[in-house]
């Protein structure tokens, strides 16, 4: 075989990628050899490639043909050509250079050519197939949308408290106490332990004290006004907290030395907003306020602290006031009995924290707790190592990690956290699962493309790649959509989830991340299409063997059910939670919380408070009122006493309750039931020393017939005169405390029952009077049905955001759903011509392209059921009055769940048993 025919047969069998790597070098080594060659059989290539008929004719007879042609183009003949050929030599020595320069570049420039090539036909099959490209797209972009929205909160929750520059080594103290059916997480402690602590343990670096409770004058909410103004302004957001909590969490200071904040008596720290709320464009240190309008307190602002940021759980904090000189009643600054300090620690780098735990735990209560008890007969004394545990939480975990721990503020729960991201991550499946069926029930249209591709030489690396490509640009698409569907709903996922967040356009890693994103999503999604579609044998395709089977798939099927398992599951999920909030709503609570006006901030009237509720009787719409900020809803009051009947205090332990101060009207305004005994009198003087307990008090002290028994509380005994029916004064999360009234004054709220008609105009009767007392200060009132609900707010909001889920699940689920109806039905046509012709109805024809489907809807309910029940029963675990699980519950959503498929599939079903079968079978 001479040179020309042997370059031509390794050129045809690589134009036919044929050639093997040791063929492929030769050729490459030969056209080096001989430029001419090259040259003409590139045109020989571009030849090949304009779509001319090729002649059948052996190697040798085909190149002279070229050669002819190549004469033709250049315009000589055969002789002048081989004149000329010292001259072409020269031009192709000159051109030897360049040609080796694109041999090297070769493979990265064929690679450009291919990714074009796998666009070019991935564009292509996106505009071929409007409907399926429209509902992969569609249904990706939402699922992205949802989990970038949950991506958003959980980095939130994530971030908190991370901003203090020493966060790892800062710790609050916390107490686990554990008897017998009371199992309670605390944070109060008595003021004292922050010396103790620092003074007893190296380990500790810094301590401090943070004590927030509403309980003591000037914490919680307050009426603040400058020195130099007549009008309050309600304020919420105050806490006592000393110099040294400043120094733990180094709060950056705007106006003030931070070593000095809290270090006098009668001085505050404010937030920078407040500060430009009461002082705009001034400098506040040095300033007076004052708070209730008590001007024998004049606080002086001794610095400004930027505003704490709210991914802290100090957020709400707006106002410090010291505790430098502070003492509540006498002696209580060193009482080991009265807890109500929250108390901060800063430990050396290195701690072994499980050592200092033990180490702390049994120092403090062996040294300081037991002897305590013990002089003041308290029988748990003998105890207390084995039903309580101090330990320390990092700050870090206190938003996530503080679920069960009463500490009076809000935080988050982990365990939403991982339940969000795992109906993120369901919702991101179930879409991944959409484009997997639609990928492979269309199998069928794309067979015989891989089959003409392979018998012309493609590989089967290169259809996979071809596949990836396209499933990588559904990707692409559907994060650009997916990220402007979260920028528009995140307002309202805000409002779901009652947050502030905002997308991160402006971070540096939003652009690596989404396109890391999109990469990963895209090759998972497509992997197994990909490999699926690329593994048809052509001689199968041609034979037309492969469309019968891709009409039915198992593992279409399982991803099907595993689409509406998921759905139902938040179907259930959201029917449980919305009928356990209904429950909570609706029980008879103990007390009458309807038309029931709380008036806040008459603590300011001082000494009218009592002739502001005796104005109050007097309105038309008026029926009672009540002096009193001790309410059965959140926002008020509470404290932690022990009892003991009088005369067994060495004897019987103490019954932990709460102790409320009540006027004589407190029990007729709120509906409270008496089972026992009588009411306070107001002109009986001994009333003073009565109190009127609840059945559980009763109850937990052992006394049957209660009334005129004395129990003791650090005083002089005081006399049971009544029992009251039990109500819920806690959140129904808890069971029901043992509580004690009394008659004290009590005067920040004035309860005001209205009567039932015209609520405007009681309202307008109200603040006229009020304007009476108070002219300098706005009325500030609340529903107390509202407040009541109020403490239900997260479970309303959890109830929201499945429901939102739910729906969002059941939309992607019946895209697939939807269009792998219309893909059967289209793959059926021919069938349900013939079915038609031979006489079946549209009923049947509809039934038959449904069932199939309503009984992947049947699996799903049957797999779906014990886990929702398994969810809920632990969910509801937290509520002491809970709702009991019923079966329709169940069959609710999965009667919904059927609807909705045969809503979904009954469309392309009915449209399909309407075609003309004359359509269908004139191809046959």
């Amino acid at each position: 075989m001479n040179l020309d025919d042997h370059v031509w047969n390794l050129a045809s069998k690589k134009l036919a990628n044929e050639a093997s790597e040791r063929e492929l070098a030769e050729l490459n080594a030969l056209l080096a050899e001989n430029p001419e060659l090259h040259s003409q059989l590139k045109l020989m290539s571009k030849w090949w490639d304009d779509g001319e008929e090729k002649p059948a004719d052996n190697g040798s007879a085909l190149f002279s043909k070229i050669q002819a042609k190549i004469k033709d183009i250049e315009g000589v003949k055969a002789p002048e050509l081989a004149a000329e050929r010292p001259v072409k030599q020269v031009k192709v020595l000159q051109r030897n250079y360049k040609t080796e320069k694109l041999q090297q570049h070769k493979p990265f420039l064929n690679s450009i050519a291919m990714i074009k090539n796998y666009l070019k036909v991935a564009l292509r099959q996106l505009r071929k197939q409007k409907m399926y490209t429209a509902i992969k797209i569609g249904g990706f972009a939402f699922s992205i949308a949802a989990c970038l929205l949950i991506a958003l909160y959980i980095r939130d929750e994530l971030s908190f408290d991370k901003s203090y520059p020493n966060a790892n080594n800062i710790y609050r103290l916390l107490g686990h106490y554990h008897d017998g059916s009371v199992d309670e997480k605390g944070v109060d402690w008595p003021s004292v332990m922050a010396k103790v602590i620092k003074q007893d343990y190296p380990e500790v670096e810094k301590s401090g004290r943070l004590m927030p409770n509403s309980l003591f004058w000037g914490a919680g909410a307050n009426e603040l006004k400058r020195a130099d103004q007549a009008d309050n302004t309600h304020e919420e957001g105050f806490a006592y907290a000393d110099q040294g909590l400043i120094d733990i969490l180094n709060l950056p200071m705007v106006y003030g030395d931070p070593k000095h904040a809290l270090s006098e008596p009668l001085s505050m720290v404010i937030s920078k907003s407040k500060a430009d709320k009461y002082f705009p464009g001034q400098n506040p240190v040095g300033k007076v306020m004052y708070l209730n309008n008590n001007k024998t307190k004049p606080f002086k602002i001794a610095a400004v602290m930027q505003d704490i940021p709210n991914n802290s759980h100090l957020h709400d904090f707006k106002f410090f006031i010291t505790l430098a000189g502070v003492e509540f009643w006498n002696g209580e600054q060193a009482t080991w009995d009265a807890n109500n300090y929250h108390i901060y620690m800063a430990l050396k780098p290195g701690t072994d924290i499980a050592q200092f735990n033990k180490k702390v735990n049994d120092g403090i209560l062996k040294n300081y707790y037991i002897p305590s008890m013990t002089r003041n007969g308290d029988k748990r004394a003998s105890r207390v190592m084995s039903m309580f545990n101090l330990m320390v939480q990092n700050v870090q975990d206190i938003n996530l990690r503080s679920y069960d721990v009463h500490d009076g503020m809000s935080h988050g729960d982990i365990r939403f956290v991982w339940l969000f991201g795992a109906v993120a991550g369901f919702i991101l499946v179930i879409a991944c699962i959409n484009f997997i069926n639609l990928s492979t029930a269309k199998s069928a249209n794309r067979a015989k493309e891989v089959g003409l591709r392979k018998v012309v030489g493609s590989q089967r690396s290169g259809l996979i790649r071809q596949f990836l490509a396209e499933s990588l640009l559904y990707s692409f698409f559907s994060f650009v959509l997916g990220l402007i569907l979260a920028w528009v709903l995140l307002p309202y996922f805000n409002t779901l989830a009652s947050k502030s967040l905002a997308m991160p356009w402006a971070v540096w890693w939003l652009v690596p991340v989404v396109l890391a994103a999109a990469f990963l999503i895209g090759i998972v999604a497509g992997i197994y299409p990909a490999f699926y579609l690329s593994g048809f044998k052509p001689a199968e395709v041609l034979k037309g063997n492969l469309s019968a089977g891709s009409k039915s798939s198992v593992l279409r099927n399982v991803l099907v059910v595993f689409q509406f398992a998921t759905s139902i599951i938040l179907i259930i999920s959201t029917v449980v939670i919305y009928n356990q909030m209904q429950y909570l709503l609706n029980k008879k609570v103990g007390f009458e919380k309807d038309q029931v006006v709380m008036i806040q901030g008459t603590n300011t009237l001082d000494n009218q408070v009592k002739p502001f509720k005796s104005e109050l009787l007097k309105l038309s719409t008026v029926k009672s009122a009540s002096i009193s900020d001790f309410l059965p809803v959140s926002g008020t009051k509470r404290n932690g006493n022990q009892f003991v009947i009088e005369g067994r205090e060495k004897i019987d332990p103490t019954v932990g309750g709460q102790f409320w101060d009540v006027d004589h009207d407190y029990l007729k305004t709120l509906g409270i039931k008496l089972v026992a005994g009588r009411d306070f009198i107001p002109d009986m003087k001994t009333d003073s020393q009565a109190v009127i307990i609840n059945q559980m008090m009763a109850n937990k002290l052992g006394l049957k017939n209660p009334i005129g028994k004395k129990i003791v509380n650090y005083g002089p005994g005081k006399t049971i005169i009544g029992v009251v029916q039990d109500f819920n004064f806690n959140s129904m999360r808890d069971g029901i405390e043992p509580l004690v009234m009394h008659l004290s004054p009590s005067e920040s709220i004035v309860s005001v029952k209205i009567k039932a008609g015209d609520v405007k105009k009681s309202l307008d009767q109200i603040t006229a009077t009020w304007k009476q007392f108070a002219p300098n200060q706005p009325i500030r009132y609340t529903f107390m049905d509202e407040r009541f609900a109020s403490m239900y707010a997260d479970v309303q909001r959890m109830g929201r955001i499945f429901t939102s889920f739910a729906v969002l699940a059941i939309i992607i689920a019946c895209l697939g759903l939807f269009a792998l109806a219309a893909f059967m039905a289209e793959q059926r046509s021919k069938e349900i011509g013939i079915r038609k012709v031979l006489g079946a109805t549209v009923g049947n024809i509809t039934t038959m392209l449904s069932v199939n489907f309503v009984k992947l809807v049947f699996v799903a309910i049957v797999v779906a059921t014990p886990i929702a029940y398994y969810a809920m029963t632990q969910w509801l675990q937290d509520f002491t009055y809970r709702v009991q699980l019923s079966w329709w519950m169940f069959a609710l959503a999965g009667v919904a769940a059927i609807m909705i498929a045969l809503v979904t599939v009954s469309y392309q079903s009915i449209k399909a048993a309407l075609m003309n079968p004359v359509k269908s079978l004139k191809a046959e």
